[in-house]
């Protein structure tokens, strides 16, 4: 219950640094406080390698998808841009963030891809809409930007789900096989 309490409280502080940082034009502060919570997170993991790993694979979806979102119009970010059409590396971050919740607090969207759809097609457009309230995003057409941001991640936090028990899986079989082999 502690881990819980600790990993959901530091996602929480992350969020709120990275899209409040952002909307303050100081999306530095916000990826430096993400790295922060990651890096605890991964000292704090009993499988570490693959919570990087994990924590790789969130960072490329979100590079790819939110990138994606920018040059088709949906959304749009006045900083953290390194690249034109390119996600500003403060939202890469919070896929980051988010990922480091996948084995912890949000452990229970394991019971089924079809409740991690349901959690992902309805959390994160909540989510950017908070972040668009905040003024850290901004939507060429709110609600076609929302089913999009719906639709995509009703699609990929299954697949980041699946990601994270493939490779919580690979880190422990290793350490099974080692303890039957003392047997």
């Amino acid at each position: 219950m502690k881990s819980l309490i600790i990993n959901l409280t530091l996602f929480k502080a992350g969020w709120m640094a990275a899209v409040f940082s952002a909307a303050a034009s100081l999306p530095l502060i916000g990826a430096a406080t993400v790295a922060v919570v990651a890096a605890i997170h991964v000292a704090r993991s009993e499988h570490r390698r693959s919570e990087l790993m994990l924590l790789g694979m969130a960072a490329l979806f979100g590079i790819v998808w939110e990138s994606l979102l920018v040059q088709a119009g949906v959304v749009s970010y006045s900083t953290g841009i390194l690249a034109p059409g390119m996600a500003p590396y403060w939202i890469v971050a919070m896929w980051v963030l988010f990922a480091t919740t996948l084995n912890v607090g949000m452990r229970w969207l394991r019971r089924s891809p079809v409740i991690a759809a349901i959690a992902g097609g309805l959390g994160g457009p909540m989510s950017f809409l908070a972040g668009e309230k905040a003024g850290a995003v901004n939507f060429a057409e709110p609600v076609a930007a929302l089913i999009i941001i719906g639709a995509g991640w009703a699609i990929m936090l299954p697949m980041l789900v699946r990601y994270a028990v493939e490779f919580e899986e690979r880190a422990a079989s290793p350490a099974l096989v080692h303890l039957a082999e003392e047997s």
